[in-house]
């Protein structure tokens, strides 16, 4: 069952995103009166098909993409002449038809972002504040660079880190590399070198230095007659460390309860702002400790108006598209490494793991999803659609249209790149499988 569920919904999800990017290709093309012979999602073989009018449209066997064919795309004596042809149009007419697939991508993200933004929602206090050091895991990356409770960092790799959420994407993207940090310590710029770790159980590469911001869960419920209780925790109580070790949120804190059945244990908490400390022994329950309290982490609430739901939609979407710029020029520099990529086997486990979580979770994917698919489009590699337009725009300035031979050998240099960079995102997905990773003679 839970294998349908991740099918239908990789199928829905990039069904989605197809049908839009096309049907952006397809209006194009029918406003600036090209015909357009077939518009299909899925690649062939064709399993189901129909015509109306001038147009098939039809579904492909292989969910995996799509293409909107119109009369004389290519031809090797170029236009005939007929003015419902591609090639036919101007330049302008031609730029409009490819430049909006990728448009209608970034609309779709913009508008399903502000659908999900104005349904509110809670996240972490701290993702949106300054990177003020609260705590440095012993034995991190980050202790062993230097990195101190109190330190502001400022910039990643070169690149200005403002909140917490920057900092968090910026690292995790670079793991197993250097990367300078920009401290602010005491009023004096600081600079120090890291290597983020990634974990080897994770699925996915991300990187992490140890250092998290200064938050601590604190408790919502307890239970009368558990050892939370008899102890003295009281709802409100914040879980400031462990045994000495500090708790940052409540994840940390419900594994050490789990870790410890019938071990006494040093909680040092804030009560109304004031310190206190106390020793608690969570009891056996089954195999794992159990104190009869429920912690969570500092959260709050954001329910923005259609209007702010918007800016915020813009906001959101020019700070991802930020990102995924410097991950593309990270990835052309080799400052980041190729295992960040996901190619089809990774956006199926990653659409079923959200379609589990609700229909909310699944926009989201589909924001970020659709955002990547509509700039990455726009990039000069022949064969995507900005490929196309450096073409179009190269035969501007050189004033004259390309033989049919020469494009063709520019959208095969396209088409290799494409098929390099496929077989990694798919060797990548692979990898991250138990059975091929116990397989691969070169892990």
């Amino acid at each position: 069952m839970t294998a349908l569920i991740y099918v239908l919904s990789f199928v829905f999800v990039l069904g989605v995103l197809v049908f839009v990017h096309e049907l952006g290709h397809f209006l194009a093309a029918k406003r600036v009166g090209i015909r357009v012979l077939k518009f299909q999602l899925g690649f062939n073989p064709t399993i189901v098909s129909y015509k109306y009018g001038e147009t098939e449209y039809g579904i492909g066997a292989l969910p995996l993409g799509g293409y909107v064919k119109m009369a004389g795309e290519a031809t090797e004596d170029g236009p005939t002449g007929d003015p419902g042809e591609f090639l036919s149009k101007t330049r302008w007419e031609r730029f409009q038809v490819l430049v909006m697939g990728p448009t209608m991508n970034l609309l779709l993200a913009f508008v399903l972002a502000a659908v999900v933004l104005y349904q509110g929602a809670e996240v972490e206090s701290y993702n949106d504040q300054p990177v003020v050091v609260g705590v440095v895991k012993a034995d991190s990356p980050g202790a062993r660079a230097g990195i101190r409770s109190g330190d502001r960092i400022v910039t990643v790799a070169g690149h200005r880190v403002d909140t917490w959420e920057e900092f968090f994407v910026t690292i995790g993207t670079r793991a197993n590399r250097e990367v300078p940090i920009g401290l602010l310590r005491e009023g004096l710029d600081v600079t120090t070198t890291v290597t983020p770790v990634s974990d080897d159980k994770a699925k996915f590469e991300i990187g992490d230095i140890g250092v998290l911001p200064n938050v601590h869960p604190h408790l919502v419920a307890i239970a009368e007659t558990e050892p939370g209780a008899k102890a003295g925790l009281k709802a409100g109580d914040v879980i400031v460390a462990a045994n000495g070790e500090p708790i940052t949120f409540d994840a940390e804190f419900r594994q050490i309860i789990r870790k410890n059945p019938n071990v006494a244990m040093t909680l040092s908490i804030l009560r109304a702002g004031a310190p206190m400390t106390i020793t608690v022994t969570p009891r056996l329950n089954g195999k794992v400790g159990y104190l009869g309290v429920t912690p969570t982490d500092d959260t709050k609430t954001i329910k923005p108006t259609a209007l702010g739901a918007v800016r915020l939609s813009a906001q959101k979407n020019v700070a991802m598209a930020g990102m995924i710029g410097q991950t593309v020029w990270g990835l052309l520099t080799r400052q980041l490494s190729p295992k960040q990529l996901m190619g089809p086997i990774a956006i199926a486990q990653v659409s079923g793991e959200s379609a589990q979580l609700g229909w909310l979770a699944v926009a989201g994917l589909m924001v970020s999803l659709s955002l990547n698919l509509g700039l990455l489009n726009l990039m000069p590699i022949p064969m995507l659609d900005g490929g196309h337009i450096f073409i179009m725009a190269l035969e501007g300035l050189a004033r004259r249209d390309f033989s049919v031979r020469v494009k063709e050998k520019m959208l095969l240099a396209g088409f290799v790149v494409l098929m390099m960079l496929m077989v990694t995102v798919i060797y990548n997905d692979l990898a991250r499988l138990s059975v091929f990773e116990r397989l691969n003679p070169w892990r």
